[in-house]
């Protein structure tokens, strides 16, 4: 039996109240017939978690915007006329999003999101209730249940069985999680369909089908260089904020030797000895061998890893506030602008299209509408005064041209709201500028009024 068959088969079983929600894959499926059928997660979760996030400065703050400004946003349903958006609503149905959790919110919600799949390439959850149901079968009180990426499998099969078939598909998703110490229990693999699995995964891996990347990735040499231009900073103070010396002692014995360089080091290095003194005798010599901060220029060094930390994350370093975003014009008012429009455009809103579109899975949309985001009262977003105001006073004046030349009114409202110019097909009054009242209503077309226009 194919492995899209054994999983089928296995899924379509009835279950019992009885039955536990976490059911596991027969043990022949599991041992032999998945070679060469899954994909698993490219990188070492926890070591770019410890390594990167939580010890580079400058992978730390540009996760960190992110989660801050994309957590802002609201999940919303958006109505689709004609294949054009419209206006946005809510519905009961997006309480699992507004309350992912006990004590969670949408932000909460998000800022996971981001910060798993910036780390990982890939974030997976699926939805649990209090009787332990998972996915669909979930009722009652519903909770989104995370799963950590690097647990993860992807179970891949086809029609003739063979994974790198053309039409080759996800036919489901295995959580399992490692031993999580000594003498604790291997909890059981869990499978879920696809149906029951959110993944999200905005930068996909080239060198896989449908898993994802981290855009950590390719600048983890940049990180490694970061993390030794601070490493040399710290043991250039441990050893007394000198640059490294040789210092040539002739004619001793090693005895002597010794005793000298101990006491040296004792009078030398260390912070608190810094700035002192320097005393030789016995034919003793001193040279320095390294170079100091200005001659090694650190700080563009440092500033150059940053850039390009800033640039894989898609955020202009001006908007981090690293180093090399805070010299010259790059602090212009206009230019500080672009930057964050450029970080909008390219990086968040299609971040919040994908989640959203990642989550139809699990949430069910009413009908002639879509799930979306709200991202009108996020503040990074808001455009200054002088340009909002100009905005509106462009959309109002749309609005009375359109009104005076005989459109309804409320047509006029849902085209300058969508930009789609079919709300306003069919709505038109069929009167032009001059003729707004309707014959009849006039003074000058009263029964007796004289029609040259002079009175009698």
């Amino acid at each position: 039996m194919r492995l899209l068959d054994k999983m089928a088969a296995r899924r379509a079983r009835p279950k019992g109240w009885s039955e536990p929600a976490f059911w596991e894959l027969p043990e022949p499926l599991w041992t032999s017939s998945w070679l060469g059928h899954e994909e698993r997660s490219a990188s070492d979760f926890l070591s770019y978690v410890d390594y990167a996030f939580k010890q580079s400065p400058a992978v730390f703050a540009a996760v960190r915007f992110r989660m801050a400004v994309l957590s802002e946003a609201r999940f919303q349903w958006r109505r689709i006329r004609g294949g054009q958006p419209g206006d946005l609503f809510g519905t009961a149905e997006l309480e699992l999003l507004e309350r992912p959790w006990r004590n969670g919110t949408t932000s909460d919600l998000l800022m996971r999101m981001e910060v798993i799949s910036s780390l990982a390439g890939n974030y997976y959850a699926t939805v649990a209730d209090n009787e332990g149901r998972l996915g669909r079968s979930a009722r009652g009180e519903r909770r989104v249940a995370h799963m950590r990426p690097d647990w993860v499998t992807l179970v891949i099969d086809s029609a003739s069985g063979d994974p790198n078939a053309l039409d080759a598909k996800i036919v489901g998703y295995v959580y399992d999680p490692a031993t999580t110490g000594t003498g604790t229990p291997r909890t059981e693999p869990v499978t879920l369909l696809p149906e029951e699995v959110v993944h999200f995964a905005p930068i996909p891996d080239p060198g896989a089908r449908y898993r994802g990347m981290s855009w950590l990735t390719p600048i983890l040499p940049e990180v490694r260089a970061d993390k030794a231009a601070t490493v040399h900073k710290a043991k250039f103070f441990e050893n007394g904020a000198n640059p490294q010396m040789v210092v040539t002692l002739s004619d001793v014995s090693p005895e002597k030797f010794q005793q000298y360089v101990t006491a040296f080091k004792a009078a030398h290095t260390g912070v608190e000895n810094a700035y002192k003194t320097l005393f030789l005798a016995g034919g003793a010599d001193a040279r320095t061998l390294a170079q100091s901060f200005e001659q090694m220029n650190l700080k563009a060094i440092q500033g150059l890893s940053e850039t390009r930390v800033a640039m894989a994350a898609g955020v202009h370093p001006t908007v981090l506030g690293m180093s090399d975003g805070l010299q010259g014009s790059s602090l212009n008012s206009g230019n500080f602008h672009a930057a964050a429009r450029l970080a909008a455009n390219t990086t968040l809103r299609p971040w919040w299209r994908n989640a959203a579109e990642s989550w139809r899975t699990l949430v069910a949309a009413p009908a002639g509408a879509e799930l979306w985001f709200d991202d009108r009262d996020i503040a990074f977003l808001r455009e200054d005064a002088t340009d909002l105001a100009e905005i509106r006073q462009k959309n109002a004046s749309a609005m009375r041209t359109l009104v005076d030349g005989g459109f309804e009114p409320d047509a006029v409202v849902e085209f300058v709201l969508t930009s789609d110019l079919n709300r306003l097909r069919g709505r038109h009054t069929g009167l032009l500028p001059v003729q707004l009242q309707p014959p009849g209503s006039g003074e000058e077309t009263r029964p007796g009024a004289p029609t040259n226009g002079i009175s009698e």
